[in-house]
């Protein structure tokens, strides 16, 4: 159920965990968003459905976070696990149902986002290539067969992760999915390895839709498409004061909206926001890529 028109630019979301915190959760946690798939699965529905109102495409699950060692490590079960994880894809689908046309992306999150560490932001890992496939591999395969139109394989910070979910898309043809690197400036990825040469890894892989950046400062954008990045949801361009524990500086949905206007006509094909991103800004990207 898509009404996506072939050729024309993709809206996506923005954050997910932002709007989940303005309808009032607290996701002070290490499960972060995904906590709410065992406490309030309602309003992460309610959450897509904001968003695909708000004029998004796609809506991205609350899977990001999730993962079966995490669920186990806050004392469920390891089958408990598995099924929270098929929700997510099923809260985003009711949503999208209810909306009347869109699609799913099941978010696939780095390993970084399990340490909960800020490795997402690094690629400061304890594991090797082979060590990250078989740590992805259950959960990858549960959001690749529970409906999803396709995978969000997001915020890959190295080459290595890279290459370990390369490897699972080759052992699953029929998936879709894009890919996206955290960045640490307008040329390189978050551990420092050339963004072109990441996008290269996935070059032979039909299936794969789109490789760009997420989770990454606006400013960067513009720099990354022209290194070859088709699909780009940024940061609302706030930053984050770790001993402060807050936010810092403001920012403007209209700006917003105007920037990802611009993306497009630089060579992306998806557009959309990530953390600190809100339905308003989806709005006005939606608004501005209609008015071009």
């Amino acid at each position: 159920m898509s009404s996506i028109v072939p050729g024309s630019p993709v809206v996506l979301d923005g954050g997910l965990a932002t709007r989940l915190e303005a309808l009032g959760c607290d996701l002070d946690d290490e499960l972060w968003s995904a906590k709410l798939l065992v406490e309030e699965p309602d309003v992460i529905r309610r959450a897509h459905l904001d968003y695909f109102r708000a004029g998004a495409d796609v809506a991205t699950t609350a899977s990001y976070q999730a993962s079966i060692p995490g669920f186990v490590r806050r004392g469920l079960t390891p089958r408990e696990a598995r099924d929270l994880i098929r929700l997510s894809v099923t809260l985003a689908v009711q949503a999208r149902d209810k909306h009347g046309a869109g699609l799913v992306a099941a978010s696939v999150g780095p390993y970084g986002a399990f340490l909960a560490d800020g490795a997402e932001y690094t690629g400061d890992y304890d594991l090797d290539e082979d060590g990250l496939a078989e740590w992805h591999r259950e959960r990858f395969e549960i959001l690749a067969t529970a409906g999803a139109d396709l995978l969000a394989c997001e915020t890959i910070p190295s080459l290595t992760e890279a290459r370990a979910l390369a490897r699972l898309l080759c052992e699953t043809p029929g998936v879709r999915a894009w890919v996206s690197f955290s960045c640490r400036d307008g040329r390189h990825i978050s551990d420092g390895t050339p963004f072109t040469e990441c996008a290269a890894v996935f070059a032979g892989l039909p299936q794969v839709v789109a490789v760009g950046v997420n989770c990454t400062t606006p400013r960067f954008i513009p720099d990354l498409i022209a290194e070859g990045a088709t699909i780009v949801y940024p940061n609302s361009g706030e930053t984050w004061d770790a001993a402060r524990r807050r936010w810092l500086g403001l920012t403007d949905p209209v700006e917003y909206g105007e920037a990802a206007a611009g993306w497009h006509a630089l060579g992306a094909t998806h557009v959309g926001g990530c953390c600190r991103t809100t339905p308003e800004h989806i709005r006005r990207i939606r608004e501005r890529l209609r008015s071009r």
